[in-house]
């Protein structure tokens, strides 16, 4: 008789893994509290869905020795052969980031749930599991009052980022309810808030600049790319790549800044250079072409020049400091954005606790974990969907009898 196993979470690792497990002919169930699959998926890579990246290596994940135990076993290559033999021809872009050729995040659900259903996946939508209790088998109480066992259960729950997707941590409590434990978690790739007079003047400013996190007065991360601000702080693809670290200190109530450089493909002599060729206008008009038209106020408050003052007027120490400021702008981050806005969860099932080969828990037998529930993110860019594929991939081929 076949082993039935259930997969709880119908997002990316969870998918993959009910494909995998069919693949394998095990009997398969696969649960799901919306009331469609895929609903995360449909948000990534702003409707796009950034489904892989070309140049993910786990030194791009925090724990890279786990991380490499999975990707040896099915890693980018696989996952772009996987999608191309479900009808997906990818398309690489910049920084790696690989997409589907049809630019639509749904052209991934829609291959996955075709699949998922001509493989005869046995399908629970709008169901929650409430509890898991493990004797000879897997016995799982559900939100619509039954009851079910299962030989085998993959955790694919995801993390608490955008919780809207149904990923509200409820897996969490599952897992410690067998036994195991989690670090602190915290939302990653996220938007920062910072402390400053000048964000309303400032919100939605978007410009092509450096961003630098700064603890202790050691430079720690280094972004470059598209910047915005905002009226609570600051975002942008460099901000979402630092966060990560930076919601890390703050959770260990360090002080940190946010450095961000707003002239880029020039030096400060050249931009003092330009001031003295212009030294008859007033500051206000030396700087349009210089910085977005927007920031320029703002700059001029926190050095503390007034805005019509002529350039030749300006005392050499005022002016140097208005140029350093250009290039050296510092901000105190003062916190994130929540779970709602957050791409994934920092954090989760302590990776002590898991085979990092199988994916089996060490604690409870039969037990796989994948996906955001374990303490394993990434970069932006593709790189956590690449994490879902993989371990999704690999532990139903352990938990569907393979490679044991």
């Amino acid at each position: 008789m076949k082993a039935h196993i259930v997969v709880i979470g119908g997002g990316a690792s969870g998918l993959i893994a009910a494909i995998r497990l069919k693949q394998l002919n095990a009997n398969v169930t696969l649960i799901e509290r919306n009331n469609k699959l895929g609903k995360k998926i449909l948000a990534t890579g702003n409707g796009r869905c950034n489904f892989t990246n070309v140049l993910a290596t786990e030194q791009d994940y925090n724990r890279p020795n786990f991380v490499k135990e999975t990707f040896d076993q099915f890693g980018v290559k696989d996952t772009i052969s996987f999608f191309e033999s479900l009808g997906i021809i990818p398309k690489t872009e910049e920084l790696g980031k690989t997409y589907p050729l049809s630019e639509q995040a749904s052209s991934i659900t829609d291959v996955l749930i075709y699949e998922v259903k001509r493989l005869g996946v046995n399908l629970l939508l709008e169901t929650s599991v409430i509890d898991i209790k493990k004797g000879k088998t897997f016995t799982l109480k559900l939100s619509t009052g039954k009851t079910i066992e299962a030989d085998k259960v993959i955790l694919s729950t995801g993390g608490k980022a955008m919780p809207l997707s149904g990923s509200d941590g409820s897996g969490y409590q599952l897992a410690t309810n067998l036994g195991h434990h989690m670090t602190d978690i915290f939302p990653a790739l996220v938007k920062l808030e910072l402390e400053s007079p000048h964000l309303k003047h400032m919100d939605g400013v978007k410009f092509k600049g450096e961003a630098t996190l700064i603890h202790n007065n050691h430079i720690l991360q280094v972004e470059q790319g598209d910047i915005l601000f905002t009226k609570y702080g600051i975002s942008g693809p460099t901000i979402l790549q630092i966060s990560r670290k930076a919601n890390a200190l703050l959770l260990d109530y360090q002080t940190i800044f946010i450095k961000v450089q707003l002239i880029n493909g020039i030096d400060e002599k050249r931009v003092m250079d330009r001031f003295l060729m212009l030294e008859r206008k007033n500051i206000e008009d030396g700087l349009v072409g210089l910085i977005h038209k927007k920031l320029i106020k703002s700059v001029l408050k926190e050095v503390g020049i007034f805005e019509h003052t002529l350039i030749k007027d300006i005392p050499n120490k005022q002016l140097n400091k208005l140029v350093k400021l250009l290039f050296d702008w510092r901000f105190k981050v003062i916190g994130s954005k929540d779970f709602d806005d957050a791409q994934v969860t920092a954090g989760g099932i302590v990776v002590e606790e898991i085979n990092p080969k199988t994916l089996e828990s060490n604690l409870v037998r039969g037990l796989y974990f994948t996906g955001e529930i374990i303490d394993i993110d990434g970069l932006c860019g593709g790189y956590n969907l690449q994490w879902a594929w993989s371990s999704g991939y690999v532990a139903a081929t352990h938990a569907g009898g393979l490679n044991d």
